[in-house]
């Protein structure tokens, strides 16, 4: 079990309870403190050492240098569970081009799941989309984005839009891989661009705890295939229709064929 995003969050929470299931996790991070405090919540789940490795999803060269430690130790994947994300308050562009949200939401793991394509036959893929992808549809014409109309909200909920779409499409393109995304509720974790931002993902009395979310994601994960849809958006154990451009097949389709040109594929 491949989790990005896993030193934090929902990501750990899941990797925490597929420890427990007895599982073989790995964990992915940015920040060396938080990942090597995961670890050690991870190994308490359940018993022994998961793997790690410290991957910035802003530099692309460290997600095909990830793919390599992946691809040369592991013969097969069993999940991938794309959960690296979040808000950037500010414009920024990256040193591969791109506008950051875009690239650190999607065109990274895009870029990671097709490395791993060979590793994921028969396997499934997990990606953590939003219900903030109502606000935001990517433009794969503008992938470098467009710093006098930068909204962080707009730019999240446009990464979110493509994580929906990239699994309709990869369920289309990859039959032999089983993809789906998600929305994990509204989780209290330390999310967002600001400190009105942050302190609502903190302190709001509505939130969903990570561990929820975390069990919503493990059950996508592991449910029989046939429980399930592929391609599937799901609000909590229900597939549901996402907004009507994050159902786009002509947009999925374009968003792929740029994002494959825009990271190399």
């Amino acid at each position: 079990m491949v989790v990005t995003g896993g030193s934090s969050g929902v990501g750990l929470a899941a990797a925490k309870q597929f420890a427990a299931r007895g599982d073989e996790v790995v964990l992915v991070g940015r920040d060396p403190g938080r990942l090597a405090a995961a670890v050690e919540q991870v190994r308490a789940a359940g018993g022994s050492d998961p793997a790690h490795f410290r991957a910035d999803f802003e530099n692309l060269e460290e997600v095909r240098s990830l793919a390599g430690h992946l691809l040369d130790g592991y013969p097969r994947i069993d999940v991938l569970a794309n959960n690296a994300g979040g808000m950037v308050g500010e414009f920024r562009r990256t040193p591969d081009g791109f506008e950051a949200t875009v690239q650190g939401n999607h065109l990274a793991p895009f870029l990671l799941t097709s490395l791993l394509r060979d590793r994921l036959r028969g396997a499934r893929v997990v990606n953590t989309a939003s219900r903030a992808h109502q606000q935001g549809s990517p433009d794969p014409a503008a992938l470098a984005g467009d710093p006098a109309a930068y909204s962080s909200w707009r730019a999240y909920g446009a990464g979110k839009a493509a994580n929906i779409l990239f699994t309709a499409e990869a369920a289309r393109r990859w039959p032999d891989v089983f993809s789906v995304s998600f929305h994990p509720g509204v989780v209290r974790t330390n999310f967002g661009a600001g400190a009105v931002t942050r302190f609502f993902y903190k302190y709001a009395p509505f939130l969903v705890t990570p561990e929820k979310a975390g069990e919503l994601l493990v059950w996508l994960a592991t449910a029989p295939e046939a429980e399930l849809v592929n391609g599937g958006y799901y609000v909590g154990h229900k597939v549901t229709a996402p907004a009507p451009h994050a159902r786009d097949a002509d947009l999925a389709a374009r968003l792929w064929d740029a994002s494959a040109a825009a990271v190399g594929r």
